[in-house]
């Protein structure tokens, strides 16, 4: 991207003027950032979002907020299935986010088989006419071959329940992380086919400038961002806005 840049500049395209120049990346940045970028795949009946990601990237925060959001302020009928059946916790904190959006909740005991979670949940929505289901998974490092093998056969289960789906598979990272984002992309692509990511904890000091990699290397577009604790701090990515703050003093 730099040495495109320096291109138009030396070739005269662009003014040899700091604010010309940085006016000028700033498109370039978003451009770049707004690869193969689309709206999240509503348009099915039910349709099925899959999160996935590492541990910690705010993952079940964020599907609460989706769910809130679809029923709240789009009027659509969620259901939510507790698939990371590893810890406890993450079920409890889905069943707090389900009361306040108003959504169901289909869980099971602890150290079920996730599969037959994703598989409920999505029986569950088609038997009572559900809009949107959306399955959470257990956290888990791109480098554990033996879960990352579990999280395909997830939605291999989604696959064969309801042809086509899942409709959007969405990859939650931390925007603090590092290069080392782009191998949890790469890697979890490999196993679930990503559609999008959602970038979290972009907030404070945060730029998430490995979106940038992500978007340029594999194609993979950022469809959402987070950047708070509040309902209001989850919202469409907008390639020019980040691209100005990526740039901000």
């Amino acid at each position: 991207m730099v040495q495109r840049l320096e291109h138009e500049v030396e070739g005269g395209s662009v003014a040899a003027d700091g604010e010309a120049v940085r006016a000028r990346l700033v498109e370039i940045l978003a451009e770049v950032a707004g690869t193969a970028r689309a709206p999240i795949d509503l348009g099915s009946e039910p349709a099925v979002l899959l999160m996935v990601g590492v541990n910690g990237t705010g993952k079940t925060t964020t599907i609460g907020k989706i769910a809130w959001h679809l029923s709240k302020e789009f009027g659509l009928s969620v259901v939510l299935g507790a698939a990371d059946t590893y810890r406890a916790a993450a079920a409890e904190q889905l069943g707090e986010w389900a009361e306040r959006a108003g959504a169901q909740l289909v869980r099971a005991e602890e150290g079920s088989d996730p599969g037959s979670v994703a598989f409920d949940a999505i029986e569950s929505a088609k038997a009572r006419g559900a809009d949107v289901v959306i399955i959470d998974t257990a956290g888990r490092l791109h480098t554990q071959s033996n879960l990352m093998d579990e999280l395909a056969k997830v939605r291999r289960v989604i696959g064969k329940q309801l042809p086509g789906a899942p409709h959007e598979t969405l990859l939650s990272i931390d925007a603090t992380t590092g290069q080392n984002g782009l191998r949890q992309a790469q890697l979890f692509t490999e196993a679930v086919e990503v559609d999008g990511v959602v970038l979290t904890k972009l907030d404070g000091t945060a730029k998430g400038g490995i979106v940038l990699a992500i978007a340029d290397e594999l194609g993979i577009p950022v469809k959402l961002i987070g950047i708070g604790e509040s309902l209001e701090d989850l919202r469409p990515f907008d390639p020019t806005d980040f691209a100005s703050a990526l740039l901000a003093p």
